[in-house]
């Protein structure tokens, strides 16, 4: 992939994430009012919250000239990938009974997404301490 097109592929993922926080915050502020309790209308917000900083970071990073490709590439991987463990899993793990299944045993998956997002952080302060 070319430098034009990895940062395209970064900031038109993160419009898409955003796109998709927001819709899924209007779900989850309108639609689970009926389908879930209030503890998990608010972890599904959690999960939106998430989901929506990442978007912007991914818009952000996207639009950094001053980093160098390789890296960019290794933090927005961390960042989607964090961004799908910790806040997908929590999306279903909030609706699983709705569903009409039980998905607890995936809970360990949503630590695992916030490692992810932690990972990808520590990437970009290091990639800006480094410059020069």
């Amino acid at each position: 992939m070319n430098k034009r097109s990895i940062n395209k592929t970064i900031l038109i993922t993160g419009a898409v994430m955003g796109l998709l926080a927001v819709l899924f915050g209007a779900f989850g502020a309108h639609g689970l009012k009926k389908l879930v309790d209030p503890e998990g209308i608010d972890s599904f917000a959690t999960g939106v919250r998430y989901q929506m900083y990442h978007a912007i970071i991914c818009i952000i990073l996207g639009n950094m000239s001053v980093l160098q490709e390789v890296v960019k590439k290794r933090i927005f991987y961390f960042f989607i990938g964090g961004i799908t463990l910790f806040s997908g899993s929590i999306y279903l793990l909030v609706i699983d009974k709705t569903l009409g299944i039980s998905l607890s045993s995936i809970g360990f998956i949503t630590p695992l997404g916030g490692g992810l997002l932690i990972i990808g952080w520590i990437l970009l302060v290091i990639s800006l301490i480094k410059i020069k």
